[in-house]
């Protein structure tokens, strides 16, 4: 993982903490390792009926837009892709 992959992800994830915060949340990250990452939703955000779609709608794709070369995201709270 080079720094600027790293970078790139803090930079996705401090985009989309806002609207988490909103809710009460946030997100924090656990792990980058090759093309995935590995995050945990705090907060209000854990307990959620709907973090697999926040996951899925919000965080990924917002990841992704940063670092297109991540290809999987997980959250270490549920299975979530």
């Amino acid at each position: 993982m080079t720094q600027d992959l790293h970078h790139r992800v803090l930079e996705g994830l401090a985009a989309i903490r806002p609207y988490l915060q909103k809710d009460q949340g946030d997100i924090a990250l656990v792990e980058i390792s090759g093309d995935t990452v590995k995050v945990e939703l705090l907060g209000a955000c854990r307990t959620c009926d709907i973090n697999s779609l926040t996951m899925r709608n919000g965080v990924a794709t917002t990841i992704r837009e940063f670092a297109p070369e991540i290809k999987h995201v997980h959250c270490i709270n549920e299975s979530a892709e």
